[in-house]
């Protein structure tokens, strides 16, 4: 198993850890992600790996064939689980080798390093990620494969720099910050603009409105 899919099962075992530490009320806090509870956001994140094939068949039917309001609709319901139950499958599926098409595994871990984030962060429980893994996101968010993750507008004109890692992309008005910090602008969640900091946090915070 090479890097990004080790880190992909570590993540893996890391949310369904803290879904087994979690009580009801703050399952059922919403995350930073939409909408969506604590426990939706993980009944998405197993939903790539564990849905029914029927399920997921039914639902994109059902959803017009429209790839975003199927995934949500389908984590709605991998998530009506019970936790214990969605924290065994993540771990069964710690491994799994499916590679989603276009953003591939780095596209993967990106997805379980932001949400894992948006569980914990509203519960003020703040998960130090590894900056290695890290490192593949920012890489990855801005490579143009980031299809579904952030738009090529939003980071156009700007320079971002992660002050505990040594990485920088991009020319024009600067934003730098924690490369955590940066992962959640670059991914539309407004919540860490006070973590970041230089001329370009304004022009960033008006494109996630």
């Amino acid at each position: 198993m090479d890097a990004v899919r080790t880190a992909i099962a570590g993540e893996r075992h890391r949310i369904a850890d803290l879904l087994d530490a979690l009580s009801p009320g703050q399952l059922g806090t919403t995350s930073l992600c939409g909408a969506w509870t604590v426990q939706q956001v993980a009944g998405h994140l197993l939903a790539a790996v564990d849905a029914p094939r029927g399920l997921v068949l039914s639902t994109l039917a059902g959803s017009g064939f429209r790839i975003h309001v199927a995934n949500a609709r389908l984590a709605v319901a991998i998530a009506k689980r019970p936790a214990g139950e969605i924290a065994d499958g993540l771990r069964r599926h710690a491994g799994n080798p499916f590679r989603p098409p276009i953003v591939g595994y780095p596209g993967q871990l990106t997805d379980l390093q932001v949400h894992g984030q948006d569980m914990r962060r509203p519960l003020g429980l703040p998960h130090g990620l590894p900056l290695d893994h890290l490192r593949i996101s920012l890489d990855f968010l801005t490579s143009g494969r980031a299809v579904g993750f952030t738009p090529r507008k939003r980071l156009a004109g700007l320079r971002f720099e992660a002050t505990d890692l040594g990485w920088a992309y991009g020319d024009g008005a600067l934003v730098s910050g924690p490369a955590e910090a940066l992962m959640m602008a670059m991914t539309g969640r407004s919540q860490v603009l006070g973590e970041i900091d230089g001329p370009g946090v304004r022009i960033l915070a008006a494109r996630l409105g």
